[in-house]
């Protein structure tokens, strides 16, 4: 490992967007010969920071140097030329080509203005069995192999530009433990070859297995820098989330009042789990219960609650019901049978910008009775009033559209279009991100509101302050894995965030 000088260097970057302050003065080092773990939770600024580096974003302030000699990119052509290679999650190649067409493309050897097939499939099969020992043919269009090998093509690819530093942007989120292994087994090749590697991840076993150093960012700032041997778990979480546990234990818990319920079994999961998303875990929910899912980015927590919902269909285990049984087949059919799911991604999965508060409001119990028994403009008038008042939403007039709503008032509109489907089995996640903290007041108040009335709660927040007030046990997950259920009277900040970390 050299320690004399680093390859590339990021010194006090800035980027802003209207209104919004990206990254505020964060530094990177990457040396050759290592693996350089990059991590935060959602819009920590790591993405921001990779578009910089590569040329999709230009720097408002700070330098960055290669091998000690300060450059400039404006495009991703321009960090090619560098040395900088980039490969994303989604393995961006072509399916249709072979593998050596997607490792030359646009750079295929040529003679007379043809291409020389048997020149580059002999370069494209001395890459790959010399740089990262893997034997394929080459002639065989990219769909007929694995993720994880595509993965290696894509690698190779960056490789075939002359890379000096590698970007390996959450390379491992589609891929299963055995393919994990074979990538690793690639990158530790390209690191004695003296490759300067990123490594973009979210699975905490998975940086302390391949990297030397990681770097962590929390709200668009630098966090550290730290040889990964030397920076305990605990401390990575406490980082990253970027709050003092004793602060944290200050807090009030909101959710004392609504502990001693003893409500029937209303759903319990048995070994439920899909390949390459979550593991195999068990789960009970009783009528009136918060069921608090806690854990990092990519942990696992909206992969669970999918499956609970119907949105993806399990590999394995069981679904099991008080009234009915049998697994959830379909999200029609979790509507069917009462249960109401509120997705973390809010723009993309819940509201439709272009209808009216109303419109939005009334769509979930439309699906639910068919779209042959139209609600008549009357019941939706009213039940759009109803809704408009319980919730406080805000401006209260059910035909302004809810693209022009602020982001809490959004949420209090997707939250009125599901109550209004009467669930026995409410999924929230993240319902509070993004939005201000008196609209985060009202829909914890709510939750805690309606699991008296007996409504069952799974409740997803990445602000274990949060979760710990309103739910009655925690289930913590941890690199798609279900590691341990916490009842109310071990409920603390320091238990949930020794569980996430493994310690």
């Amino acid at each position: 490992m050299s320690m004399a000088r680093p390859i590339l260097q990021m010194t006090n970057i800035h980027k802003r967007f209207p209104g919004v302050k990206a990254l505020s003065g964060v530094s990177l080092r990457l040396f050759p010969g290592e693996v350089h773990a990059l991590m935060g939770e959602n819009g920590a600024g790591k993405s921001t920071l990779i578009k910089v580096l590569t040329g999709v974003y230009s720097i408002d302030d700070g330098t960055v140097e290669m091998e000690g000699i300060p450059i400039t990119v404006h495009n991703p052509l321009e960090s090619q030329a560098a040395g900088i290679s980039t490969v994303y999650q989604e393995v961006n190649l072509c399916p249709n080509l072979t593998v050596a067409e997607n490792i030359f493309i646009g750079r295929e050897p040529r003679k007379l203005g043809r291409i020389i097939w048997k020149e580059m499939n002999r370069k494209a099969e001395v890459l790959l069995k010399d740089r990262l020992n893997l034997d394929i043919d080459v002639a065989q269009p990219l769909h007929m192999y694995s993720v994880a090998v595509q993965q290696l093509i894509a690698i190779a690819r960056a490789l075939n530009i002359s890379a000096k530093v590698l970007i390996l942007d959450e390379p491992t989120s589609s891929l299963d433990k055995n393919e994990v292994e074979q990538l690793f087994r690639v990158v530790r090749k390209l690191k004695s070859d003296g490759l300067a590697i990123l490594f973009v991840t979210h699975f905490l076993d998975q940086m302390y297995e391949i990297s030397d150093r990681v770097t962590i960012l929390r709200n668009g700032e630098f966090a550290g820098e730290h040889m990964a041997k030397d920076l305990t778990r605990l401390d990575l979480v406490l980082k990253m989330i970027g709050k003092e546990l004793n602060l944290l234990e200050e807090l009030p818990v909101l959710s004392g009042t609504n502990k001693d319920k003893a409500g029937e079994e209303l759903l319990k999961a048995e070994g439920l789990g899909r390949k390459g998303a979550i593991e195999p875990f068990d789960l009970s929910i009783s009528k009136g219960e918060v069921v608090g899912l806690a854990g990092l980015l990519g942990s696992g927590r909206t992969e669970a609650a999918r499956l609970l919902f119907g949105a993806d269909k399990p590999d394995t285990g069981k679904l099991t019901f008080a009234v009915g049984g049998g697994n959830v087949r379909s999200p029609r059919e979790a509507i069917h049978r009462r249960i109401a799911f509120c997705s973390e991604n809010r723009k993309t999965e819940g509201i439709i910008g272009d209808l009216t508060i109303r419109e939005n409001i009334i769509l979930a119990l439309q699906a639910k009775l068919g779209w042959f028994k139209t609600i008549s403009r009357k019941r939706q008038d009213e039940v759009a009033e109803e809704y408009i008042r319980m919730l406080n939403i805000n401006p209260p007039n059910p035909d302004h559209l809810i693209k022009n709503l602020s982001g809490g008032n959004q949420q209090k509109v997707l939250l009125a279009r599901w109550l209004l489907t009467e669930p026995d089995l409410f999924i929230l996640d993240e319902p509070t991100r993004g939005i201000d903290i008196g609209a985060k007041a009202e829909i914890q108040k709510l939750v805690l509101s309606l699991s008296r009335q007996g409504m069952s709660f799974v409740f997803i927040s990445s602000e274990l302050e949060e979760v710990i007030r309103v739910s009655d046990k925690i289930v913590v997950l941890r690199d798609r894995h279900k590691v341990t259920e916490i009842s109310d009277k071990d409920m603390s900040q320091h238990t949930i965030m020794q569980a996430i970390a493994g310690s």
